[in-house]
């Protein structure tokens, strides 16, 4: 299974973005949707995730400028990003979790399939 991220650029501050990502490969079965993002010099973060019966989660720092969409059966997600700010500047990752998983949607390790990336940049 490979997860394929797009949608990244540059923007100025207050701009959006719309990230988008596709899975690939053999049958893809997931139970959570998601993205992460890791700033340059920083820790990988949780940004959003959708469940498979439609269940959103965002982080905090969000406050509503990020709305996360998608479709598990068909390994489609999006992230509309606005009112973007100079600090969402980072590489976003798509992430799925595997069907049965007990993990905690917020945790990184809970989520076995990564995507390569698409860097977000904000210009102030």
């Amino acid at each position: 299974v490979q997860l394929q991220a797009s949608g990244g650029g540059l923007v100025q501050a207050g701009g959006s973005l719309r990230l988008s990502c596709a899975a690939s490969g053999q049958t893809f079965s997931s139970s959570v949707l998601g993205w992460f993002r890791q700033a340059p010099g920083k820790e990988r973060e949780f940004v959003a995730a959708v469940s498979r019966i439609g269940n959103t989660y965002y982080a905090d720092f969000e406050k509503g400028r990020f709305t996360i969409s998608g479709d598990n059966a068909k390994g489609t997600v999006y992230l509309q990003m606005n009112s973007l700010k100079s600090e969402d500047t980072a590489v976003y990752y798509c992430v799925a979790m595997p069907l049965y998983s007990t993990g905690s949607i917020y945790d990184a390790t809970s989520y076995t399939y990564w995507g390569q990336g698409t860097l977000v940049t904000v210009s102030s």
